[in-house]
């Protein structure tokens, strides 16, 4: 883990560790919500 002096902001491993865990969730998300709906993410959000 990190101390109470080290940053956990900006250009850290800690920061970017947590970065790709939530892009990963997104990832998961979406391709979930087109596969149950039928439509491309792009569609469901209007712009397709």
């Amino acid at each position: 883990m990190t101390s109470d002096n080290q940053t956990r902001f900006g250009f850290v491993n800690y920061a970017e560790i947590w970065n790709g865990r939530l892009a990963m969730i997104g990832i998961v998300i979406g391709l979930s919500t087109e596969l149950l709906t039928g439509q491309s993410i792009l569609t469901q959000i209007g712009l397709g």
